[in-house]
């Protein structure tokens, strides 16, 4: 089992149940958002848990231990260079002793559930890739939805993704799919993907409740939230900028992990960086939502 280390504040709100959200690193790092965008997010999702009356827990590996929580003069740590770090990953990181692991979905959710924390705040999910048929391309983000018992508040996943067989994958693994006061599955950038979730919440209180009443009790939960109206992107244009930007991908040989930065900077060109405070309103609006559902979780443990 991975030891985690949780900072001061995180333990002390675990040990008295006081509501907690986990954060990952990677969007924080030099392998998510740019600088001084990514240095924003963090202050931004940060302060949104703290005034919902939440702790926020920052999961990273720093020196090769695996933290939940980190104080605020180590923030300055998580801006820069970093190594992507998995769930599968966490091991090697932790035995190598990388000076720092940038946590994805998949890690954040292992490092949670085993620091007791049952809320977990992120821009959007990895799911099944197009043409995963022939390639096997599945983001490990999905098994570890299945695996621990975390609620995962999102917008959804991203766009290039093959969104219809991600939801099928969820359904088969038992991971049940709320929308955040939405009836469709948000798209990241935008609202919809054109796809409608299994079911409707309206409230924190509900998604607390669903996660206590799930039969499998390693399962999680995934809430879609969608994007803020005023930060959404334009559909159609963006429609048009994954055709072609998978295509290059295409052409150029990228495939697996190196499609999402490919694409997402492609989507930044293109956008003349409008996908930049786009990602910034999800993330915060996300660790809102994430807050008001732990203070709920709180109440019912």
């Amino acid at each position: 089992m991975i030891r985690t280390v949780l900072s001061d504040e995180v333990a002390r709100a675990v040990a008295d149940g006081r509501p907690v959200v986990a954060l990952e690193s990677t969007i924080f790092s030099n392998l998510g958002l740019p600088s001084p965008a990514n240095a924003e997010a963090l202050e931004r999702c940060v302060g949104a848990i703290s005034d919902g009356g939440a702790v926020p827990a920052v999961t990273a590996i720093l020196d090769g231990v695996a933290r939940v929580g980190l104080a605020a003069d180590e923030h300055g740590r998580i801006l820069g260079a970093a190594l992507k770090t998995a769930e599968r990953d966490l091991p090697v990181a932790i035995a190598q002793r990388w000076s720092f692991g940038a946590t994805t979905v998949s890690a954040s959710l292992a490092l949670a559930a085993a620091a007791g924390v049952s809320v977990f705040a992120t821009g959007g999910i990895g799911g099944v890739h197009r043409g995963a048929g022939a390639s096997g391309d599945v983001s490990a983000d999905l098994d570890a939805l299945a695996h621990h018992p975390v609620i995962t508040v999102c917008a959804g996943a991203k766009a290039f993704l093959d969104l219809a067989r991600t939801l099928e994958y969820l359904e088969t693994v038992g991971v049940p799919v709320l929308g955040w006061r939405h009836d469709d599955f948000p798209a990241f950038y935008t609202r919809s993907a054109g796809l409608r979730v299994p079911h409707r919440v309206e409230s924190a209180a509900e998604v607390a409740a669903v996660l206590s009443n799930r039969s499998r009790k390693q399962t999680g939960v995934l809430v879609g939230v969608p994007i803020p109206q005023a930060a959404e992107l334009d559909p159609a244009e963006l429609d048009a900028v994954l055709t072609q930007a998978l295509a290059d991908c295409d052409d150029a040989g990228i495939s697996g992990a190196a499609i999402t930065p490919f694409v997402l900077g492609r989507i930044a060109q293109v956008t003349d960086g409008r996908s930049i405070p786009a990602n910034l309103a999800l993330a915060e609006n996300n660790a809102r939502v994430a807050a008001a559902i732990a203070v709920a979780v709180a109440v019912t443990e």
